[in-house]
């Protein structure tokens, strides 16, 4: 008892006799030999035990009192050992006493610190030569201690001023522990990473630790000149880390890195700088990480010869299923894996507090036994978050790194040393650390889409070591991504990385210039895709949104253009038939089993997207397949009421997004009748006389341009195809009997349906009809596509259908029997393309336009017929309507006005300018207002669109009017 109370009495006495000597408030000088008179003469083990006796917030007061004097000594010489002295009591007594760090200590105690750092940094002594074991190293050990106190205590309610300011003082700490490091490597220690300085390793990790803790919280805050100095410290840690292959597999080296690499990942997801001149530092040393940990990797992959980069199997094996283990939650593999571990790594553990959550791996990843031992996986995922900051970052330098980043050959080799993000896919024992993998190759692609599309082609490898071209170097990594992702798809179980791998695979056949790669490589895409459908009943018992992604793929795949001569014969192949071949479904055979009844709504809509990219890619696919596909659309529409249709109720449809899924399901129907009508009608253009357009503007121009419109079918196939045939050789008659069909047995239906978006796509499929199959259709059915056009133009509200309907009157209004045998329907057509002119809209105003111009086009061949002073009243009344709209046009948004001007250029190629008189003469009387003045407003409309960039079609009008002064029309 006598012990604790003179202990208790040191204390009090040597802090009121500080309180009293600096009550004037003396000079620094006489201040610090007063601290060494009071503090260091005094034992200092008696002054900590007696803070343990001491209430709590006598113990604080006392402490931010010495710290206030220690920020006043700072300045002093000599001042190094009372700071000392001072970190090392705070150090102490908060390890004995639980102190309150209120806002203002908290603030006292940062300032304390950052004051004595910035003293001891001139003292240059400790500069060059190892500190360990001295009072300057365990100046940084105490500041730690202290500032991961301040994290704990205050770390979500720390002001701006004062995180910025700890980050100071954390950076300053790091530098201290850097230099320290470099002392030790210079010094030729062979206990450079071993447990002689594992203290100076946690050290790093706590630094580390909290910085990353301040980053998250305020890191999109900090300045530029802050963020410079953070990234320069990092580049140098990680050049250091890389030259000398510090990559220890133990417990400290995991944690170190771990903290470092997640303060590099929030440093680059948010960069206040350029990055490019860090790039050769980093990129080149984070694939050092990417296999960190991994003791063991199977190598039973690379027993075939499957790994060679020239070839690509198209059918890889039945799936390897994985172990499946009883569920363990998170702390009971954690105690597992402490037992397992050798009792030597027992000595190695942290003596400072660096926890995390007991979940560093997902509760569905298992417990990579000997794989994972460190729990090293969180340095492997942070490396990768790291690559995917430098390409969200600067996409552009980074290309050039790739090779280092994804390989070029055997990807299937595990290999270690050169891991790459595909050996992170395929070998790492960690699902979220393969996921992200995944998600890192996808930025990497979306980076650089247009690159890879453009520059990419695959070529065999001449020699090795021999200089290779960055296209061929592209090629190569894009073919070595096919292997290994094609490889995985076959073999793997797990639905989250399956989820990530066909997203994965989306966007690799998006990028992949195929006409530029192995012609095999697509055919083997699409084969083993089809065949992870088509085995062990797949569609009937895997999960849904895999057999959707699946056909995700599938649709990329069919839309790719140029479209592939392999791919067609491997669809061709399909068709014999429609049946099964070699116990294996068809392609098509695959895709209509997934149109059945009891197959999920998702699953048949993205089955229909897959159809309707082959019928537009690969038209000659429609005649063997039309009748299935004829059936479908029957089936579909004669569900007009879902919920008396339980038997497309299946299982996950029975919610609020069913409804609107079963309509995009009939609606993409209709979409693929659509694009079957236009391949069998030979539809190629936007009308019939679209080569008598062009002969116009070349006649002008003096060259020869060709036009492909997107919305036709593609019927260009290269190599080993015949390209020979046009429009006028298709086969009219097949394409007259689909339209015949659709008419009388689908359109009718669809077109009285009670979703909007059904009734569009059914009006949509007259704007892909072409004159010679109108023609051949009875006078019956061309009345039904024309009223049912004007009627969704006129009478309905809904804006996809309006828009729809304005574009197949533009169709339509180009056919010669329309405009020659009816003067009614072209009125009724111009009525309502001016009305829908003028709707709020503008997706229905750009629409209206285009129809407009067309209608003036079919006006002006109409024109050619009759001597230009005795055009016909239906084509001159007409007119006078058409030219005010388009002058009204002329005033709308770019893509308005350039159809507004090609319509005047079309109208203009029939009006008489030369004599007025006559003009005013044959206008006025129709005209509403009286204003025949349009030349005037003509050539200014032309005039502003020199101005806005509507060049070629202004172009084209002069054109249009040379040719008509000279008489050509």
């Amino acid at each position: 008892m006598s012990s604790a109370s003179s202990g208790t009495r040191l204390w009090r006495t040597t802090f009121l006799t500080l309180r009293d000597e600096t009550l004037a408030s003396p000079e620094p000088s006489a201040l610090l030999s007063l601290l060494c008179r009071l503090l260091l003469s005094a034992p200092s083990n008696s002054l900590i035990s007696a803070a343990a006796l001491l209430p709590p917030h006598e113990v604080m007061s006392d402490v931010v009192f010495l710290t206030e004097l220690g920020i006043s000594v700072s300045k002093c010489e000599d001042s190094e050992s009372a700071l000392l002295f001072i970190l090392h009591l705070i150090h102490s007594t908060m390890s004995k006493v639980c102190l309150d760090i209120n806002t203002p200590s908290r603030s006292t105690l940062l300032n304390f610190l950052e004051a004595s750092f910035a003293c001891l940094n001139k003292n240059s002594s400790w500069k060059g030569t190892s500190i360990v074991g001295s009072g300057t190293f365990g100046t940084a050990t105490d500041s730690l201690v202290i500032i991961s106190a301040i994290v704990k205590a205050y770390e979500r309610n720390a002001s701006l001023s004062e995180n910025l300011q700890l980050i100071g003082v954390l950076l300053s700490i790091i530098s201290f522990l850097h230099v320290e490091l470099l002392n030790i490597n210079r010094s030729g220690d062979p206990g450079f990473v071993n447990l002689k300085h594992s203290g100076l390793w946690d050290m790093q990790t706590t630094a580390f630790f909290n910085l990353g803790k301040v980053l998250a919280l305020i890191g999109s805050t900090i300045s530029a000149d802050l963020w410079q100095s953070i990234i320069e410290l990092l580049r140098k840690v990680i050049d250091f880390l890389a030259s000398n292959n510090l990559l220890l597999e133990d417990n400290i080296m995991s944690r170190f890195l771990s903290a470092f690499l997640y303060c590099l990942h929030l440093v680059l997801s948010d960069p206040k700088g350029p990055l490019a001149s860090h790039m050769a530092g980093f990129v080149p040393a984070l694939p050092l990480f990417f296999m960190y940990g991994v003791s063991a990797v199977s190598t039973t992959t690379t027993k075939s010869k499957e790994s060679r980069s020239s070839s690509l199997p198209v059918k890889l094996g039945p799936t390897s299923k994985t172990t499946s283990t009883s569920y363990k939650p998170p702390h009971l593999r954690r105690k597992e894996a402490f037992r397992n571990n050798n009792s030597s790594d027992s000595e190695s553990s942290s003596r400072y507090d660096f926890s995390s959550s007991d979940s560093d791996h997902s509760d569905t990843d298992g417990y990579a036994k000997g794989s994972d031992r460190y729990r090293s996986s969180k340095t492997r995922l942070n490396a990768i978050y790291c690559i995917q900051d430098l390409c969200h970052a600067d996409a552009k330098s980074l290309t050039s790194f790739w090779p280092l980043l994804l390989p070029e050959n055997d990807v299937l080799q595990p290999r270690k040393n050169q891991a790459t993000l595909m050996t992170s896919l395929i070998f790492d024992p960690i699902v979220k650390v393969r996921v992200e993998a995944i998600s890192a190759i996808v930025t990497m692609l979306e980076g650089q889409a247009l690159v890879l599309s453009q520059v990419a082609e695959y070529k065999e490898s001449s020699k090795p070591g021999s200089f290779t071209t960055l296209s061929s170097s592209l090629g190569r990594i894009l073919m070595q991504l096919h292997t290994g992702v094609l490889y995985l798809i076959q073999r793997e179980t797990h639905t989250t990385l399956l989820a990530s791998l066909y997203k994965l695979l989306v966007i690799l056949i998006s990028v992949t210039p195929y006409g530029r790669m192995p012609g095999e490589l697509l055919p083997t895409v699409v084969s083993s895709l089809c065949d992870r459908i088509s085995r062990n009943d797949v569609l009937k018992n895997e999960h849904y949104g895999l057999v959707v992604n699946v056909l995700s793929c599938l649709e990329m795949a069919f839309s790719k253009s140029p479209p592939s001569v392999d791919a067609l014969k491997l669809l061709e192949g399909g068709l014999q038939g429609l049946v099964q071949v070699e116990g294996e479904l068809s392609i098509f055979t695959m895709l209509f089993t997934c149109l059945e009844k009891d197959m999920h709504l998702s699953i048949k809509c993205e089955a229909l997207q897959v159809l309707k990219a082959i019928y537009h890619n690969y038209p000659s696919t429609v005649r063997a397949a039309w009748e299935r596909v004829s059936n479908v659309v029957h089936e579909l529409l004669q569900m007009r009421n879902f919920d008396e249709s339980m038997s497309y109720r299946s299982k996950g449809d029975a919610d609020k997004n069913a409804l609107p899924t079963f309509e995009r399901c009939v609606a993409s129907v209709i979409k693929v009748m659509d694009e079957c009508l236009r391949a069998a009608s030979g539809f190629q253009g936007a009308d019939d006389r679209l080569e008598f357009r062009l002969m116009d503007i070349q006649q002008v121009s003096d060259k020869t341009r060709t036009k492909r419109v997107s919305s036709a079918p593609c019927f260009e196939l290269q190599q080993g195809l015949d390209t020979s045939n046009s429009q006028s050789d298709v086969d009219n008659s097949f394409g007259a009997a689909l339209w015949n069909e659709a008419i009388e047995r689908h359109l009718p239906v669809a077109l009285s349906h009670s979703s909007p978006a059904v009734k569009a796509a059914a009006v949509t499929c007259f704007a892909g009809m072409t004159s010679a199959v109108f023609s051949s259709l009875s006078r019956q059915k061309q009345e039904f596509v024309i009223s049912s056009s004007i009627g969704a133009a006129t009478k309905e509200a809904i804006p996809p259908l309006r828009s729809a309907a304005c574009r197949a009157i533009g169709i339509i209004s180009s056919f010669p029997p329309v405009i020659s045998n009816s003067s009614s329907v072209l009125c009724d057509f111009i009525h309502a393309v001016e009305l829908n002119t003028r709707s709020q809209l503008a997706s229905i105003r750009i629409t209206a336009s285009w129809a407009l111009a067309n209608i003036c086009d079919s006006i002006r061949l109409r024109a050619a017929e009759f001597p230009r002073e005795d055009l016909p009243c239906e084509i001159v009344k007409p007119t006078i309507l058409l030219v005010e709209s388009a002058l009204r046009l002329a005033k709308d948004g770019d893509k308005i006005k350039s159809n507004a001007v090609r319509a005047l250029g079309y109208l203009s190629r029939f009006i008489r300018f030369d004599d007025p008189s006559r003009a005013h003469n044959e206008l006025s009387s129709f005209s509403s207002n009286g204003d025949t003045n349009w030349l005037e407003k003509m050539v200014q409309t032309f005039l502003s669109c020199v101005t806005t960039g509507n060049v070629k079609k202004s172009i084209w009008f002069l054109g249009g009017r040379k040719n008509a002064s000279n008489g050509s029309c």
